[in-house]
């Protein structure tokens, strides 16, 4: 049946008109996201982006990476290598071609993690969180050991098998904790700064078993590493096998290739014990039966001697000393008191001698004395200060303008108060006021101002 044109009601698109509706749809519908794949088919043209094909063994997605996020990378990508890719999908219009628009990469993989770890190692070490001068003694007889491990670990049983054969008195509390995954760093910090706080252990273990760099990276954590550096209770890190180190193994106190070594590393050896006690129980037998012999020696001398000096006497002479020797008691007080009535019988007349009632009464009538003359010389210079004013007054009254006024003079001056002094103020229509000693009068000049005729 052969294929019919389309009618109306459907829309014919053109391949940019598809293309270009795809691309909205991918934009849309994916959020950003990340990519894990190996690097090929990599090219880096003079503009400065980066093209690519992310691949795995059945499938591969071109992508691009341009200049302004491709210069912030902190490694020089290569085909081949693994690689974290984040980015946004979208459709290259032109050819059609579906594609991921990347704005960041990651290499992936253990070379990831191997330069994470060393350059944590470098920057802790820098800040002294391996110097062994800060790493603090094991005790000696530890009565309280913490165990920071998984409960259902093979080296939780490892190490309890090896703590009740070689210390079988000492009691263990087990700290449970993931060893590895996400959640592992922040369980393993909740578990150890939980052991520190309670300081119910004398020493703590924390670790795990052998496992791959990735099953261990729960103790490269740099908080974990800190909170072991600032735990108060001696911490030995046991990870892994004995070529496995982690940033844990640097900053405790002590570094136990398995947590076998560890438990053996903070216990005495029991069996050893048992055979160096039973040593010192006989040594100590030898020596407490010859103390005796030679106590009991010590008290038949030391009885000889009371027998033949009775004690009866020497209290007798002790009786007369302590007779004597109050009797010379009494009279050195009686003398000390003595003299301190004396003493206190001279200084009651000299106080007497010099009591300040009288001194108080001479010095009051001094004081009158100086008031009285105070009042007289302050009257004198009043009346001399009030002679001076009234001559300054009167020497005032003669200068004041107000007599001169009062002799028939007058002040000319402008209708806003200024006084007119010179000729050249003095014009024709030119309105003026004068000042008399009681009044004063507006005028106006009639004629220009002529030479003053005096007598």
């Amino acid at each position: 049946m052969p294929i019919q044109p389309p009618g109306p009601e459907s829309r014919v698109y053109a391949p940019q008109e598809l293309n270009q509706e795809v691309r909205l749809h991918l934009e849309a519908g994916f959020p950003r996201l990340w990519i894990q794949a190996e690097l090929s088919n990599l090219a880096r043209p003079a503009s400065g982006h980066l093209y690519f094909t992310l691949k795995d063994s059945r499938a591969q997605i071109r992508c691009a990476l341009f200049r302004s996020h491709a210069m912030g990378l902190g490694f020089r990508p290569e085909n081949g290598l693994e690689v974290l890719v984040r980015g946004r999908l979208s459709l290259y219009e032109a050819r059609g071609d579906y594609q991921l628009i990347a704005d960041g990469m990651l290499e992936a993989g253990a070379g990831v993690l191997a330069r994470a770890f060393e350059a944590l190692k470098k920057k802790l070490e820098s800040e002294g969180l391996f110097d062994p001068a800060r790493k603090r003694a094991l005790p000696a007889w530890p009565l309280r050991v913490g165990l920071i491990t998984s409960p259902s670990g093979a080296a939780l049983q490892d190490m309890l098998r090896v703590l009740s054969q070689r210390w079988p008195a000492a009691q263990v509390r087990v700290y449970a904790s993931a060893v590895q995954g996400e959640q592992a760093p922040s369980e393993l910090r909740r578990a150890l700064k939980a052991a520190d706080r309670q300081q119910w252990a004398d020493v703590l273990i924390i670790g795990r078993g052998g496992g791959s760099l990735e099953d261990l990276w729960a103790f490269n954590d740099e908080a974990l590493a800190r909170a072991i550096a600032a735990a108060k209770t001696p911490i030995v890190s046991a990870v892994g096998h004995e070529t496995d180190f982690t940033i844990a193994d640097f900053v405790a106190d002590l570094r136990a290739a398995t947590p076998t070594a560890a438990a053996a590393a903070i216990s005495p050896d029991g069996p050893e014990l048992r055979k160096q006690l039973k040593r010192l129980e006989l040594r100590l037998q030898r020596s407490a039966r010859q103390h005796c012999d030679r106590m009991a020696q010590r008290v038949d001398h030391l009885a000889h001697r009371l027998r033949q000096c009775h004690p009866g006497r020497r209290l007798e002479q002790l009786q007369a000393q302590v007779t004597q020797l109050e009797a010379r008691n009494q009279q050195a007080i009686g003398r000390l008191l003595n003299k301190q009535h004396e003493r206190c019988s001279s200084l009651t007349a000299r106080l007497q001698a010099r009591h300040p009632v009288p001194e108080l009464k001479r010095l009051s009538a001094d004081l009158a004395a100086r008031q009285a003359r105070l009042r007289r010389a302050m009257q004198v210079v009043l009346e001399k200060r009030q002679q001076q004013l009234n001559g300054l007054v009167r020497s005032l009254d003669n200068v004041s303008p107000l007599r001169v006024l009062e002799r028939g003079y007058g002040v000319v001056r402008d209708p806003d108060g200024t006084p007119l002094t010179h000729r050249k103020d003095f014009k024709k229509d030119h309105k003026i006021n004068i000042l008399m000693n009681s009044f004063e009068v507006d005028c106006e000049i009639v004629s220009a101002p002529r030479k003053a005729r005096i007598g």
